[in-house]
């Protein structure tokens, strides 16, 4: 996406926030794209907005849920405006840290809420038989999910991790591990 595009974005988004969430403890509002944060897959958009929480979790927690209760019809209204843009937008709502923008602390707990997810072209995230997981990759993990994006083997991480395990499912030696772990269900079973 060019700079013009997300800068347009981002104004709108802020504009959006600012009139949705009046008298919100807003911390920064921040539109991130793909190497802004590890979160942003390729082709997509976080739009974030930063609230800002004081205190340690529990305190944090408190703030963030009476945030949420209060403006929960808003933080609705911005997924559904989010919804109208052309490219994949995800919505995040995060108690602040004493983070740059675009950063966290890996251990701290983050506050966050997600609205909606950002669908890529194909839309598997409402496919039947499919369950959620969730996963903490590193970055050498990320880079190769993310190639598999720009090559154009997969449309986001999630497509890209089940090709990586039909491609194991495909090796001999996979049945074979199927096969002594039933092995050795059975054996269990027997005590």
């Amino acid at each position: 996406m060019d700079q013009a595009e997300l800068e347009r974005i981002r104004e709108q988004f802020d504009r959006e926030v600012r009139t949705r969430l009046p008298g919100a403890p807003i911390e920064r509002i921040e539109v991130l794209q793909y190497g802004d944060d590890p979160e942003v897959e390729p082709g997509q958009v976080l739009a974030r907005v930063v609230l800002d929480t004081q205190g340690g979790t529990e305190e944090r927690a408190r703030a963030f849920e009476a945030v949420h209760d209060e403006h929960r019809e808003a933080f609705h209204e911005l997924r559904r405006e989010l919804n109208k843009l052309a490219v994949p937008v995800m919505l995040q709502f995060v108690a602040g840290d004493e983070h740059a923008p675009g950063q966290h602390a890996p251990d701290q707990p983050r506050l966050m809420l997600k609205l909606g997810q950002a669908r890529g072209p194909i839309g598997v995230l409402d496919a039947p038989g499919l369950t959620p997981v969730m996963a903490r990759l590193g970055a050498d993990d990320l880079q190769t999910l993310d190639t598999l994006i720009t090559a154009g083997i997969a449309s986001s991480r999630a497509e890209a991790v089940r090709w990586a395990l039909a491609r194991i499912r495909e090796r001999p030696a996979y049945e074979q591990l199927r096969a002594h772990t039933r092995e050795i269900e059975d054996l269990k079973a027997q005590f």
